[in-house]
């Protein structure tokens, strides 16, 4: 028989596998050989008074044997089958070619960039030597943005698929298993190539190919319908191509532009990245002084606020984290954020964001669909222009922001090029410096500490998501007018995370699969 029951413990207790078992025989008066086991549903801490409880989910195996952690997943040999181009090796690449081996197809992947451990010297030079590589950075290569940003994995879009499937090929692949139930499931940065290999591996031996440094450079059209695809100067003859080739590949959404795909410009957030002593962020959150519990995680924290009628909120919160240079050519600022496994660095940073409408476009209305890219563009060469014309990122002490004066002096921070003292609000759009200064006011209301100068704002965050959509049918996933062309994903403008681009990885290659199933009847 198997029973799910809710228990609450100490945060000591968590850790304590015979501790647990002794709190369920003790509480629901089992003995322990009606205890066959128990598995793990969902864990969560509740801070929100004291003494500080983790609350657990378990699924009891009483008098039968527990079933094994993972499915079996059915990876068949694929060598010899229909072929499927996937560009992009990011998450909805990856798993895309995943599904398709699972569904008997032959996924073929291109990825502009490099391999996980050839890409970590070019990450190494724009941090050492201020270079950016355009193929090779923190959002292109093998693994996509999510190899080298932390590697959360909460995700508020489980209507769009099986997020549980996600965190199990995970698991898989050599992910933590704590991330099956884990309230706010998490990787880390120092973990995920390592699982991206994996991955990679089973592509190869069941028979899938990926291809690095193969750049999509061109497509034909004819009668409505994908025929080539340039890769290099190689052309190539598919079918059915997903494209999944992420949020900052502009140069893919000029390509469609020019060749008079439909694409539509699109809203999308952008803000900078507040950075405090992690020490602080655990004292507000679970209201102690001096360092934390042994026991409990660094702390993290969500916000969200209306100013003037735009939204603020906190994005990619990164608690013991690093703030990372997220640019994707020479001559811009984009910074972003992630944690290793441990979440043990001295500093918390996140995202604050705003939205952008497309009514703020309005002065960018010549570049049609591509007019919230050019918006988003400007705004990261305006950062380089005011900050020295090196990667040294703009920034500025908190509560100097939001009272509009520059900083004397800035707090040491993780963002390794460096930084330069500036008043942001002259370097953002007006708009959106004074949501942010309003909206830190509000965040200082909520989080008693935050608004303080010992944290540091650095810009620009703005590669929260696509400033383009690539319209798709809503049942076929295919693109509205061009037939075989499979937009997917964040750089299509449906996904916004790890899981959820994975997800729709999947769901476009069991779409491809139905219509070619479909196609045989």
């Amino acid at each position: 028989m198997q029973k799910e029951i809710q228990l609450q413990i100490s945060p000591e207790e968590q850790f304590d596998q015979e501790a647990i078992l002794k709190r369920i025989q003790a509480n629901f008066g089992y003995t322990p050989t009606d205890i066959s086991g128990f598995t793990t549903l969902r864990k969560s801490l509740d801070a929100r008074r004291i003494p500080i409880r983790v609350n657990l989910s378990i699924l009891l195996f009483l008098n039968e044997t527990p079933k094994p952690l993972l499915p079996d997943f059915n990876f068949k040999n694929v060598s010899n089958a229909k072929e499927i181009a996937i560009i992009g090796a990011g998450p909805a690449g990856l798993f895309a070619a995943l599904k398709c081996i699972e569904l008997g197809l032959k996924p073929i992947v291109f990825e502009r960039g490099k391999d996980v451990q050839m890409r970590r010297r070019d990450l190494a030079n724009i941090t050492k030597n201020n270079l950016v590589n355009p193929e090779s950075n923190y959002c292109f290569g093998e693994g996509g943005a999510g190899t080298y940003s932390d590697g959360k994995l909460y995700t508020r879009s489980s209507k769009r698929g099986d997020v549980k499937r996600i965190l199990q090929l995970l698991v898989l692949h050599g992910a933590n298993p704590e991330i099956l139930y884990e309230a706010h499931p998490h990787i880390g940065t120092n973990k995920l190539p390592g699982i991206i290999t994996n991955i990679r591996t089973t592509i190869e031996q069941a028979g899938g190919i990926i291809r690095f440094n193969a750049k999509l450079t061109d497509l034909k059209i004819e009668g409505s319908a994908i025929k080539t695809i340039t890769i290099n100067d190689e052309i190539h003859h598919f079918e059915q191509v997903i494209l999944a080739t992420g949020h900052s590949a502009r140069d893919v959404f000029e390509l469609l532009y020019h060749k008079k795909v439909l694409i539509e410009a699109k809203p999308f957030a952008l803000g900078v990245r507040v950075e405090h002593p992690q020490e602080l962020i655990d004292q507000i959150q679970y209201k102690c002084k001096g360092n934390r519990s042994d026991f409990l995680p660094a702390a993290s924290y969500s916000l969200v606020q209306q100013i003037g009628g735009r939204g603020v909120f906190s994005f990619c919160m990164c608690p013991g984290g690093i703030i990372a240079p997220a640019m994707t050519a020479p001559g811009e600022i984009v910074v972003n954020g992630w944690s290793p496994s441990k979440r043990n660095n001295p500093y918390a940073n996140s995202g604050i964001v705003t939205s952008v409408e497309l009514k703020d476009l309005k002065a960018f209305e010549k570049f049609g669909p591509l007019a919230g890219m050019e918006y988003q563009k400007m705004v990261e060469q305006n950062c380089f222009q005011q900050a020295e014309k090196s990667l040294k990122a703009p920034a500025q002490r908190l509560q100097d922001f939001v009272n509009n004066k520059i900083s004397s002096t800035l707090p040491d921070h993780s963002y390794l090029p460096g930084s330069v003292s500036r008043n942001l609000s002259e370097i953002l759009p007006a708009d959106i410096a004074k949501s942010l200064q309003g909206a830190f006011r509000a965040f200082g209301e909520k989080m008693k500490g935050y608004l303080t100068n010992d944290a540091v704002i650095l810009g620009t965050e703005s590669r929260t998501s696509s400033p383009v959509r690539i319209p798709r049918d809503k049942e076929s996933y295919e693109h509205i007018a061009i037939k075989g062309l499979y937009p997917c994903a964040e750089g299509a403008g449906y996904a916004g995370g790890i899981v959820s681009a994975a997800m729709d990885g999947e769901n476009v290659a069991q779409a491809i699969f139905n219509q070619l199933a479909n196609n045989l009847r």
